[in-house]
């Protein structure tokens, strides 16, 4: 798949996984999307901050995610926060879910770290997502298709970057642009309208590039 984006928007995008045809894809871009009367600075590490968010009493455990070790916590109940940590870098869920199939397991993750396959950058990423099966070892393995909803839930960490990248995805891998926003201080929260749509994950991508290796 592919799309065109752009920091207001979510404009055409494609994807298929069930052959292999393209799709040409045609948009209109604002060259000066800061300039917009809609823009507006994102402080991503504002509510963390300002919260003095600690980690939860509860159990986590190691998973991996495009060869990237993860520390995740698995949500128990049908409401509640979680705040995980891994090294300095804290991430913090607020949620509630509205229809959950009793199959199905979400967790909560946190990822401070270089990643080094096909390629070599630091990432900073707070994600909720659906496990593969029940058992807690698929956490973080591909899936495409969900039953849960939630009513809702929101997001934040404790980024050491400017460069971060909201993103959720509803069951068979369908782009949600327009069922989130994102708040001054940082907070990835859903809108009303994803209740109706079961949840694949709800991510944060920071993306630290000082910290990316130098060449040589």
């Amino acid at each position: 798949g592919s799309g065109i984006f752009s920091p207001d928007k979510v404009v055409p995008y494609y994807y298929n996984m069930q052959n292999e045809s393209g799709h040409l894809l045609i948009s209109e871009l604002n060259s000066h999307p800061r300039n917009s009367s809609t823009y507006y600075p994102i402080t991503w590490n504002q509510y963390s901050s300002q919260n003095d968010i600690c980690p939860s009493e509860s159990q986590v455990f190691n998973g991996l995610i495009f060869h990237d070790k993860y520390t995740f916590t698995e949500l128990k109940e049908l409401h509640g926060e979680y705040s995980i940590c891994q090294n300095d870098f804290c991430c913090h869920l607020n949620y509630a879910i509205g229809e959950w199939d009793s199959d199905e397991v979400y967790v909560f993750g946190v990822f401070d770290g270089l990643h080094t396959v096909e390629g070599e950058y630091y990432l900073q990423i707070c994600t909720l997502l659906k496990c593969q099966s029940t058992n807690l070892t698929s956490c973080g393995e591909s899936v495409e298709s969900a039953s849960t909803k939630f009513d809702s839930f929101s997001i934040s960490g404790s980024f050491s970057t400017s460069f971060v990248f909201p993103e959720v995805l509803l069951t068979n891998v369908h782009l949600a642009p327009d069922m989130f926003q994102v708040f001054k201080d940082g907070r990835l929260t859903s809108k009303s309208g994803i209740s109706s749509h079961p949840l694949l994950s709800a991510t944060l991508f920071g993306r630290l590039y000082q910290k990316d290796p130098t060449s040589k």
